[in-house]
C-alpha cells in the first residue's frame, strides 16, 4: 500500500485510533481472511454470511497482522469505524488518486476474466512492477483490496470486474478509474439475473463508457455485441480474435495435446506462441492479454515469449492431473454454456490423442434464468455430437431430460444420472487406463470435491 501515517489513515476512514502511535507510517496491505493474514498485512473485519470478522481479529493478530479495522473495540491495535467496507473503499479511493504513475487496466466479460488477468500480469511484469487481483477478487470488496496492494513503485494495476446488476461495473470504475478497458465476451453467464444478452452487454459496456477520452478499449470479437462497444465515442478501439480484420489476431492455429499453437499477428509483426494453458478457449484470453501488452509498448516478440511461458495459476480452471494412465481435467471453479462447450471440446480432443474413452461428469450450471432447461439440454446434445463416450450427470438430470439419442444416426453417447457425488463415484469402477475424465459444474455444486475424491480413489486402486 502507499505509505501514510496512522493519523492520516484514521482521518481518511473517520476512525478512532486504538493502541497505535499516530506518527507511525503504514505500508501494509489489507487482508479479509484471518487465516491468510501474514506479516506485512493488516486485517479488515468485514461482516460475512456465516460469521463476522470482528470475531476473528485476535486470530488475525496472532497470524501476523500489524493492526485491524474493526467496528467494535477488541483491545488490539486497531482503527474503530462504523462500517469496515466503507473504510476499505475510502482508503482505496485515496490510494487511487495518489497513484499517478500507475496505469490502471480493467477487465470484464462473461468468462475468461481471471485467466486473462493472470496472463496479462505475467506479460506486464516484463516492463515493470504489476499488481493483479488475488483469485477472482472482482467485486466491491475485491477491487479496493487490489488497488490497496499497489505501491508508489507499481507501474501497472490490473482490475478484474464482475457484475450481477446493471450499474455494478460503473461503480467499480468510479473507484478504479481505468485507463484501459478490456471486454472479453458477452455470453450467457448470469443470464437469469440480467434477462438478456443485450442487458449483459450494457453491463459490461459500462467499463468502456467509463474510460477517459484518451482511454483505450480492447474488445473481443467472439460475439456480435462486444466489438461495437465504444462506437462513436472517439476513444481508441482495438479488436482481438481469429478473424483477418482483427487488430490483434491468431493465425495458423492448431492444437497438440490440448494446447494451442499459433502465430500472434499485429501491425508491428508476427511471432509464434505455444500456450501452456489447456483448451481452445484460452486463445481468446491470450489475445486479449497480448493486445493490451502491445498497446502499452511491449514488443510482439516479448509478448509472444511471455505467453509461451505462462503457467496456470488459478485453482480449478482446467487443472490437469495425469496419474497412473488416467487423465483428469478439474474445471470446477465455475460453469456456463460457453465454458462448458469449451471444456467438452478439450475433453474430446485429448481423448482422441490418448486413444481411450471420454467421461464428462457434469453438475448444474447456475444463473441461466428461463434458458436453464434449454441450455442444459443443448450441452447434453453437444456431448453426443462431439463424440463424448460417457455423460455422467451429477445432482441434476437437466442434461438428459428430453435428450433423444439414436444409435443408428451415430449417437453413441452413454448417459448416467446420480443424485449425489458418492453415487457418481461408483463409475470409477468402469473407468479404464487411457481414459480422460472431465469434472465440471458451477462453483456452488462443489464438484471440486468429486474431482479430488476421484483422483484419490484412482491412486489407491492403482498402487
Amino acid at each position: 500500500m502507499i505509505a501514510m501515517t496512522v493519523a492520516e489513515f484514521a482521518s481518511i476512514i473517520d476512525a478512532e485510533i486504538i493502541n497505535l502511535d499516530p506518527s507511525e507510517v503504514i505500508t501494509e496491505f489489507p487482508e479479509i481472511d484471518s487465516r491468510k493474514v501474514a506479516p506485512g498485512s493488516f486485517f479488515v473485519a468485514l461482516p460475512g454470511e456465516r460469521t463476522n470478522g470482528n470475531l476473528h481479529v485476535k486470530e488475525a493478530m496472532e497470524n501476523g497482522a500489524r493492526f485491524a479495522i474493526t467496528t467494535i473495540d477488541v483491545d488490539v491495535p486497531s482503527f474503530l469505524v462504523k462500517d469496515a467496507s466503507v473504510a476499505l473503499s475510502r482508503l482505496a479511493s485515496v490510494a487511487r488518486e495518489r497513484l499517478t504513475q500507475c496505469l490502471f487496466i480493467g477487465i470484464t466479460g462473461s468468462h475468461g476474466k481471471t485467466t486473462t488477468k493472470d496472463l496479462l500480469g505475467h506479460i506486464l511484469s516484463i516492463a515493470g512492477e504489476c499488481v493483479t487481483p488475488i483469485g477472482s477478487f472482482n467485486n466491491e470488496i475485491g477491487v479496493p483490496i487490489t488497488i490497496l496492494h499497489a505501491k508508489e513503485s507499481t507501474r501497472f494495476c490490473v482490475i478484474e470486474m464482475g457484475a450481477r446488476h446493471i450499474g455494478d461495473i460503473g461503480k467499480l470504475c468510479q473507484l478504479a478509474k481505468p485507463h484501459i478497458g478490456i471486454v472479453l465476451v458477452v455470453g450467457s453467464a448470469h443470464l437469469g439475473e440480467f434477462g438478456s444478452r443485450e442487458a449483459i452487454a450494457r453491463a459490461k459496456g459500462e467499463l468502456i463508457d467509463s474510460l477517459p477520452p484518451h482511454g483505450v478499449a480492447i474488445l473481443g470479437t467472439y460475439d456480435p455485441l462486444t466489438p461495437r462497444m465504444g462506437e462513436g465515442s472517439g476513444r481508441k478501439r482495438i479488436t482481438f480474435g481469429e478473424r483477418s480484420d482483427c487488430n490483434v489476431r491468431a493465425a495458423d492455429l492448431n492444437f497438440r495435446e490440448g494446447l494451442a499453437h499459433f502465430d500472434l499477428v499485429c501491425e508491428s509483426g508476427r511471432a509464434p506462441v505455444t500456450l501452456r494453458l489447456l483448451g481452445a478457449h484460452q486463445v481468446a484470453n491470450a489475445l486479449a492479454a497480448a493486445a493490451t501488452a502491445l498497446e502499452v509498448g511491449i514488443s510482439i516478440e516479448s509478448v509472444a515469449a511471455a505467453l509461451s511461458t505462462a503457467e496456470p495459476t488459478s485453482k480449478w480452471r482446467m487443472e490437469l492431473h495425469d496419474v497412473d494412465e488416467l487423465l483428469i481435467i478439474n474445471d470446477t471453479y465455475n460453469a456456463n454454456p460457453e465454458s462448458m462447450q469449451a471444456a467438452l471440446r478439450t475433453l474430446t480432443l485429448l481423448t482422441q490423442e490418448r486413444g481411450g474413452s471420454s467421461w464428462a461428469f457434469l453438475g448444474k450450471m447456475h444463473e441461466l434464468g428461463e434458458s436453464d432447461t434449454s441450455e442444459h439440454l443443448r450441452i447434453g446434445r453437444l456431448a453426443s455430437d462431439l463424440g463424448v463416450d460417457h455423460l455422467v450427470a451429477v445432482g441434476t438430470d437437466l442434461y438428459l431430460e428430453g435428450l433423444q439419442l439414436d444409435p443408428e444416426a451415430g449417437d453413441n453417447l452413454l448417459t448416467y444420472y446420480f443424485l449425489t457425488q458418492e453415487e457418481a463415484l461408483s463409475m470409477l469402477d468402469h473407468v479404464q487406463p487411457g481414459d480422460v475424465v472431465l469434472v465440471k459444474a458451477s462453483r456452488a455444486e462443489h464438484l471440486d470435491e468429486l474431482a479430488e475424491k476421484f483422483l484419490a480413489n484412482w491412486q489407491v486402486a492403482h498402487e
